[in-house]
């Protein structure tokens, strides 16, 4: 193994297994936070629109506001990982996404909300970047896919917690007590990460697993990183991979994230928290399909043919859901589990694209892949929130717009358009076969 002057001055020893699954585990936890943050206005549909008096078109650019900074900061962040390190990057994000949860739940003003939003996202953003930068330094590159695929599953339980548990806290605590209760649940992340993380092994005298380029280039200048996102376009995967990542993990966060509890009470009548229920069960299926769709990868050695047959199976499943006429409530949560199994194959994606291109732009592959999964909800969630106000029949229940069935699917067919593109795209990427081909 190639180490650094720095790593060569340490014990010799690779880290122990403990101390690496706890300094992951901390960004782990983080992610977790944001992926709750991520899809909480779900549950809180009609408290949001009541308290800011708002109807679908408002709601969907409210929560998108996440989306639209999550983006945005992608590009920095996948710079600042390369440069500033994990650590400092993951204790600066939890601080100010503690503060945008305060500013959210505080206020009565709706722009003030958006601003909070998407303080939320644009600090969150470091999450899922900083975890995939501290698998590559603290464990063996065989085991990226899996890690890849765990941090989404952990990414999931957040995702879960935001559904019914946090509908039940909502209707005893109201929404905005919460809301507060979640930014101490941040700071105490950024204690961890203040306590535990380290951005290599090095850093505690143990032997690095990252690549010797990555090690020696511990202060790579900014404009040079820069001009590195511009230039993993020129791999071909890099784009087919950017756009059909929107294709699944938009619509199953646009669905679980915002859209689907209004859905599930036009169609069959669901009180919050039994739709509620629904989308827990087709994000918990996702969650546990990421890791094993990674492991399966990584033990067929190939990445195409699992993300490919997820995008089909999940594109099928979203129209059978929206469009089979006379589905019972148990047959419609059956499919939907499916097509969220099927919606686990995105984590392939970054494995993929990591693959794709040269070693020293991992943190840049990454974030760029990232841009791609969160391209797909900013842009579907206020979307569909316009179509629904277009097509919206004029009905009011205790002074909110009610959506009918009908509204919904066609709104809903701005998801199925972009999961079927999706497919196509996926079939046009050239196989790695687990090993870097650039």
């Amino acid at each position: 193994m190639l180490l650094t002057g720095k790593a060569q001055s340490s014990s010799g020893k690779v880290p122990p297994q403990w101390l690496a699954f706890a300094v992951w585990g901390v960004a782990a936890v983080f992610y977790l936070t944001g992926f709750y943050q991520r899809v909480s206005p779900a549950v809180m549909t009609s408290e949001l629109m009541r308290s800011f008096g708002i109807g679908a078109k408002d709601l969907g650019n409210l929560s998108a506001f996440y989306f639209y900074a999550y983006v945005a900061m992608q590009i920095p962040t996948g710079v600042l990982v390369d440069s500033w390190g994990a650590r400092k990057l993951l204790i600066l994000g939890s601080i100010l996404a503690a503060a945008g949860t305060i500013l959210f739940g505080v206020t009565e003003n709706y722009d003030l909300a958006c601003v909070g939003r998407a303080i939320i996202g644009g600090s969150t953003a470091v999450g899922w970047v900083v975890l995939l930068k501290l698998a590559t330094h603290w464990f063996p590159g065989r085991r990226f896919a899996m890690l890849a695929g765990l941090g989404l599953f952990f990414g999931n339980v957040g995702a879960v917690t935001a559904q019914v548990p946090l509908r039940l806290a909502i209707e005893h605590f109201g929404w905005r007590a919460v809301v507060l209760g979640s930014a101490i649940v941040i700071l105490g992340v950024c204690v961890l990460a203040w306590a535990l993380v380290k951005n290599d092994p090095s850093d505690s005298g143990f032997i690095s697993y990252a690549h010797s380029s990555l090690q020696r280039r511990e202060n790579p200048r900014i404009l040079e990183l820069l001009a590195g996102f511009k230039r993993i376009f020129a791999y071909r995967n890099t784009w087919l991979i950017f756009l059909a990542q929107g294709g699944v993990v938009g619509p199953i966060l646009a669905f679980t994230g915002l859209w689907g509890a209004p859905f599930l009470k036009a169609r069959f009548g669901l009180l919050p928290t039994k739709a509620a229920a629904v989308c827990s069960v087709m994000i918990v299926c996702w969650a546990v399909a990421s890791p094993i769709c990674g492991a399966l990868s990584d033990k067929i050695g190939r990445r195409k043919p699992i993300y490919c047959l997820g995008c089909l199976i999940s594109t099928a499943g979203w129209i059978t859901m929206f469009y089979a006429r006379g589905l019972s409530l148990s047959t419609f949560t059956l499919v939907a589990a499916v097509t969220s199994v099927a919606s686990g194959a995105i984590v392939i994606g970054f494995a993929y694209g990591k693959e794709s291109v040269p070693v020293q732009f991992l943190g840049t592959i990454s974030g760029a892949v990232n841009i791609g999964n969160m391209i797909g909800p900013m842009l579907l969630q206020p979307a569909i929130g316009r179509v629904l106000d277009r097509e919206w029949s004029g009905q009011l229940y205790n002074g909110l717009r009610v959506y009918n069935v009908d509204a919904f699917q066609v709104a809903f067919l701005l998801i199925v358009a972009w999961s079927a593109l999706a497919c196509l795209l996926m079939a046009m990427t050239r196989e790695t076969y687990c090993k870097p081909s650039a």
